[in-house]
C-alpha cells in the first residue's frame, strides 16, 4: 500500500468579487515507503496549493477539495477529525521559510519538546528535552545544548531549517511534506540541507513529497516528478525520463530556462585588437599589429589591458 495516494484532486478557490479559480484540477499520483516524489513548476502552476489540499491547511470558506488523498490509507479529504490525528504523527510538514515558521518568544527547545510530545504525549518534560537534544544532533546542529535554549532569532537561516527537519523527524512520520524546504536559503546552505534530507530518508525509509521549482534539486532528490502547469500535470515519470527525456514542450520550456555557464577566459591574458580578433600574444601596436618589443604603443590599448588585468 502506498504512503500517499491521491485520485483525481481538485481544489477550487474562492477569490475576490465571487469568482472561482480551479487551482489544482483533477491531478493523481503515488508515493511509496522510502521514495520521493516531486512536483515541480513555476510560481502559480498549483503545485503548493496540492501540498497545502493534502494536509488540508486551506481555508474551508476559501477552498472546495473534491476527489481522493489517502494517506496511510486514511482519506483526509472529508471530515477534518481525521488529518487533525495525522498531521504530527504520520505527516509532516518542513515549511518553506524557516525565518517565520518558528514562534519568535518561545525557546526552540521548548517548541521541539512541544513537537515531540504531539506524537508521544507520555513522554515527561526530561525525556522529550532528551529526545530533543538526540534529534538535533540527528541533524547535526553544533552544540545542540546551547542551541536548545536559544531563540529563533539567534539561529541562522540554515539551522532554524535543521531544527524544522528535526521536528519533523520527531514524529517518526511515514510521510513528510516538503514545501521549497531550501529556496530562503542560500547555495551553499541548500546543499547541506538537501544532503541531510537524502541521510535522514535512507536511515529511515520515510517517504517524502517535494515542492520545488528548481529542477536541480529536483534532480538530485526525486525517484519521480511530475510537473505542473496551470493545475494540471503535464509531464511525469522517472527523473531520468522527465529531465534528460523531456517530451512536454513546456518541460521542455523550463529545461532550456537554465543557465549554462560557457567557457571562460581571462581577459588579462587574452586581448583584442582593433579589429576585435584576439591577440594570442596579448599586446599590439596602433594598427594592430604586434611590435617587436611586445609592448602596446598605443596608449589605449595598454589602458585596456591594465584595466582587464585589474578587472
Amino acid at each position: 500500500m502506498s504512503v500517499l495516494e491521491v485520485t483525481d484532486l481538485q481544489v477550487e478557490l474562492m477569490v475576490g468579487d465571487g469568482n472561482v479559480v480551479r487551482a489544482v484540477d483533477g491531478v493523481s499520483f503515488h508515493i511509496d515507503r522510502g521514495e520521493t516524489v516531486t512536483i515541480i513548476g513555476e510560481s502559480g502552476s498549483g503545485k503548493s496549493t496540492t501540498a497545502m489540499a493534502i494536509l488540508r491547511l486551506l481555508p474551508d470558506d476559501l477552498a472546495v477539495i473534491s476527489g481522493e488523498a489517502r494517506i496511510s490509507g486514511h482519506d483526509v479529504t472529508g471530515d477534518r477529525k481525521v488529518i487533525n490525528g495525522l498531521r504530527g504523527r504520520t505527516v509532516a510538514l518542513i515549511p518553506q521559510d524557516p525565518m517565520t515558521a518558528l514562534n519568535p518568544i518561545r525557546t526552540i527547545g521548548k517548541q521541539m519538546s512541544e513537537a515531540v510530545r504531539i506524537k508521544y504525549p507520555k513522554l515527561s518534560k526530561a525525556e522529550a528535552r532528551a529526545r530533543s537534544l538526540s534529534l538535533m544532533e540527528q541533524v547535526h546542529i553544533r552544540n545542540p545544548a546551547k542551541q536548545y535554549d536559544a531563540y529563533p532569532h539567534q539561529l541562522s537561516g540554515g539551522m532554524l531549517q535543521r531544527v524544522l527537519i528535526a521536528m519533523a523527524v520527531s514524529t517518526d512520520a511515514d510521510l513528510i511534506v516538503a514545501d521549497e524546504p531550501t529556496s530562503a536559503l542560500d547555495v551553499t546552505v541548500q546543499a547541506g540541507i538537501l544532503d541531510l534530507l537524502l541521510e535522514l530518508q535512507e536511515q529511515t525509509g520515510i517517504a517524502m513529497l517535494l515542492i520545488t521549482h528548481d529542477l536541480g534539486v529536483a534532480r538530485l532528490m526525486s525517484d519521480r516528478i511530475h510537473v505542473m502547469k496551470s493545475g494540471v500535470f503535464v509531464e511525469g515519470g522517472p527523473v531520468t525520463d522527465v529531465v534528460d527525456h523531456p517530451q512536454h514542450p513546456y518541460t521542455q520550456k523550463l529545461l532550456g530556462a537554465i543557465p549554462e555557464l560557457g567557457p571562460w577566459q581571462d581577459p588579462a591574458l587574452t586581448a583584442t585588437d582593433a579589429s576585435g580578433t584576439p591577440d594570442a600574444s596579448g599586446t599590439s601596436d596602433a594598427s594592430g599589429t604586434p611590435d617587436a618589443s611586445g609592448t602596446p604603443d598605443d596608449p589605449s590599448a595598454a589602458t585596456r589591458v591594465k584595466e582587464a588585468s585589474h578587472g
